[in-house]
């Protein structure tokens, strides 16, 4: 899961320095599982500082999902095919275990557009559970990609 998340984001990144320059570029997401919190949110502020948008077009989870708190709400559209992934943080411990974040997860929440943080809070808010946003509710929030 970790070196799929890794090479996904190395692929963003190359997407987003490939298109620095154009306005009218996009970044398009196919499939993420996640990863660290901190790979994203570079790769996630780099692609804001150029202005390129972001076409959500596949499984968008865990991680990945800070794009919506990075990226501008009207610089994202998404796919028929686009899934959104939440849960809860946790961190990892030496032996494997997981370990529930509350203090990171209303962090995470907190950073979420309004309409996002309203959808999430509906379903019982960020836990261990995966929660999935797509379809028509998607569409609610954010425009379907031209």
């Amino acid at each position: 899961m970790k070196t799929a998340s890794v090479a996904f984001a190395f692929v963003l990144a190359l997407a987003a320095s490939s298109f620095a320059t154009s306005a009218d570029a996009e970044v398009r997401i196919l499939s993420s599982p996640g990863g660290q919190v901190g790979t994203f949110l570079d790769l996630f502020e780099t692609i804001r500082q150029t202005g390129e948008r972001v076409v959500i077009d596949g499984p968008c989870y865990s991680a990945c999902t800070l794009v919506l708190a990075a990226i501008p709400s009207d610089h994202i559209c998404v796919t028929r095919r686009a899934v959104l992934g939440f849960h809860g943080a946790r961190s990892v411990d030496k032996r494997g275990r997981f370990h529930s974040e509350p203090e990171a997860s209303t962090a995470v929440l907190d950073a979420y557009p309004e309409p996002v943080r309203a959808w999430i809070r509906k379903r019982g808010g960020l836990n261990s559970r995966m929660l999935l946003l797509r379809g028509r509710a998607l569409t609610r929030i954010y425009p379907r990609c031209a």
